[in-house]
């Protein structure tokens, strides 16, 4: 289980109502404390993890600003030039640039939120370690709940009929999802395509706009 889920469970459990139900609740809540007293120094830990790991993000986008910024005055330097070939690639390293800084903005923002949210669910934890401490010194000895337990009736093995039925069901199951994957695999060439003659027409568009914003004939 991950730090964040792990944590989540705890915060989120009811304690009084686990207490309860067991047999011996001192030692359940002891069990607690020390099971969250061992998750908020993983809590502590993965925050600074975290930190460190949205501090080289940010360095990232950073770099991939000045990479779109860079391309861009290439792509104008090759159009003053009359390179417009060499202006068509800059502008595709640009909107290449553009791709990955949206991808690195949405990862540091992603970060940023799992940060916040750890740091709030440790200090969620810490009140209910300070409250489950509390509740040890305050807490009367309990005589152990008897506890019956019904055993549950054995379900049978399914027969040769019933198996071979559900071997059938597989087949198709795999079957169906071969012809899904094939159709998804055929619509993803055929958009990419699209996509591709889609990109040249906005390339040919922003090439004829910055001549037109530099006063050069198009």
């Amino acid at each position: 289980m991950s730090v964040f889920r792990r944590i989540k469970t705890i915060v989120d459990s009811n304690i009084n109502s686990l207490l309860d139900k067991a047999e011996d609740p001192e030692k359940l809540n002891r069990l607690m404390i020390a099971e969250m007293e061992e998750a908020a120094v993983r809590a502590e830990n993965e925050v600074k993890k975290l930190e460190e790991e949205m501090e080289e993000s940010g360095k990232r986008v950073e770099e991939a600003e000045k990479a779109i910024s860079r391309w861009q005055k290439r792509a104008e330097m090759a159009i003053d030039k009359g390179q417009d070939d060499m202006a068509k690639e800059a502008i595709r390293a640009r909107k290449a640039s553009e791709d990955i800084y949206g991808i690195l903005k949405a990862e540091e923002e992603s970060l940023s939120a799992r940060c916040k949210e750890l740091s709030e669910e440790k200090e969620e934890m810490e009140k209910k370690i300070q409250e489950a401490k509390e509740r040890v010194i305050s807490m009367p000895r309990k005589e152990k709940k008897e506890k019956t337990k019904e055993e549950k009736p054995k379900k049978a093995a399914p027969g040769p009929k019933a198996r071979f039925e559900e071997m059938e069901r597989r087949i198709d199951r795999l079957e169906g999802y071969r012809k899904l994957r094939e159709e998804k695999e055929e619509a993803e060439k055929e958009e990419k395509s699209v996509e591709e003659r889609m990109e040249d027409m906005e390339i040919e568009e922003e090439i004829r706009r910055i001549k037109t914003e530099k006063g050069m004939a198009v």
